[in-house]
């Protein structure tokens, strides 16, 4: 996959739409008004989600209870064994049809039960995953957390990157100040829906992640870096427990992150990610098992990226009034020389309607493409708009 070009007007513009996502009241962002919200007030709402989202809000209907989901589906689970076991043992022709009514047959109210547990949960919300929560395609959906860091923080500037490759290594300092800006654009829309009868979805997604060296007024305050990351993801939903955690997501798709540069500052690579979802209550956990798809050694510039950034990854979050508090690690899956990793702590706190403040904390290797072999610790505060729920 080509790697897009990064110069200074896409970095302008990159800022530029950040700060009108920030200014603009977009129905996307489904903000809560100072006032109280109207039905009559939702009907000039163009995108089915967000227009359901303001009756929702308007009539003062929360989302169905999670657990009564769950109950509901394991309760139809049984009802469906035993109706199976009756077949057994008593001849089909014998064996009383299931009751019910002919509007909602009951096989087709057991199916719809259990393909609704979950409803409502983290991972339902974020993910579509409950028969009831399809929402359709090409809607626009959050992703991963949309924030602006004004102060970004760095213990060890990495003034010199490097690589195996002998064509991505500098040798003459590049004169970076420990203290710069840092934002995050993220989005996902669904391609595809139902792709299995009531299953699967496809869903595409782009991050980017930028660095920008505001406060260097001797370097003309560039952009340090900027990391853009296209995906394309298949997801279904799953129902099992494991531990007093719910199964409710798994997933494959292919990942392309690069920086968009010339040499020697050019990183890029393309995975193959798994996707493994969770949740109780106020929590979520996902796991991603990643397999980097392989490029001949002269063109790959970051050849040994896996020994650092990792093999793979775990975000816990934790969601309790306002708040969310996420947790990130990941390693290389490695020992010895081999073995390395990072952790990232995220808080984000409420200010008023969606915007929140947001602290970021992270030690350790990879905390952008360019410093994928390079340690440090990295403190940033300032503010968001999407968390991960």
């Amino acid at each position: 996959m080509p790697s897009p070009r990064h110069d200074a007007p896409r970095n302008r513009l990159s800022l530029t739409a950040f700060s009108l996502l920030v200014a603009t009241p977009l129905p996307a962002l489904a903000q809560t008004p100072a006032h109280p919200i109207t039905p009559e007030a939702c009907v000039s709402i163009v995108v089915d989600a967000d227009r359901l989202a303001c009756y929702d809000a308007a009539l003062g209907r929360s989302a169905r209870d999670t657990r009564g989901a769950d109950i509901a589906a394991k309760e139809a689970k049984a009802i469906q064994k035993n109706l199976e076991l009756a077949e057994e043992v008593v001849p089909e022709e014998q064996t009383p049809a299931p009751t019910g009514s002919d509007l909602y047959p009951m096989e087709d109210t057991l199916d719809r039960a259990i393909a609704n547990a979950g409803k409502g949960s983290l991972l339902d919300s974020r993910w579509e995953l409950a028969k009831d929560s399809k929402l359709g395609t090409w809607n626009f959906r959050a992703y991963k957390p949309v924030y602006l860091l004004p102060a970004f923080w760095s213990s060890d500037p990495n003034e010199t990157p490097s690589s195996p490759n002998p064509n991505n290594t500098v040798n003459t300092p590049l004169g970076l100040d420990s203290l710069e800006a840092k934002f995050q654009l993220s989005f996902k829309t669904k391609a595809w829906e139902n792709i299995f009868g009531d299953n699967g979805d496809l869903w595409m997604a782009y991050t980017q992640s930028s660095h920008w060296q505001v406060y260097n007024a001797e370097e003309s305050r560039p952009f340090r870096e900027t990391n853009y990351e296209p995906e394309v993801m298949l997801t279904f939903r799953n129902n099992y427990h494991l531990g007093g955690w719910n199964g409710r997501l798994l997933g494959i798709g292919v990942n392309h992150q690069s920086n968009g540069r010339a040499d020697p500052l050019s990183r890029s690579w393309n995975r193959v990610i798994g996707l493994i979802g969770l949740d109780r209550e106020n929590w979520a956990l996902t796991v991603r098992p990643w397999w980097r798809v392989k490029e001949s050694a002269n063109d790959d510039n970051n050849r040994d990226i896996e020994d650092y950034i990792g093999r793979g990854d775990a975000t816990l979050v934790y969601v309790r009034g306002g708040h969310q508090f996420s947790l990130m690690g990941r390693h290389s899956l490695r020992g010895g020389d081999r073995s390395h990793g990072a952790l990232q702590f995220d808080w984000g706190f409420p200010i008023s309607n969606n915007l929140r403040g947001h602290l970021q904390v992270f030690d350790g290797y990879g905390e952008s493409l360019i410093d994928y072999n390079h340690k440090a610790t990295y403190i940033g505060l300032g503010v968001s708009l999407f968390e991960w729920y």
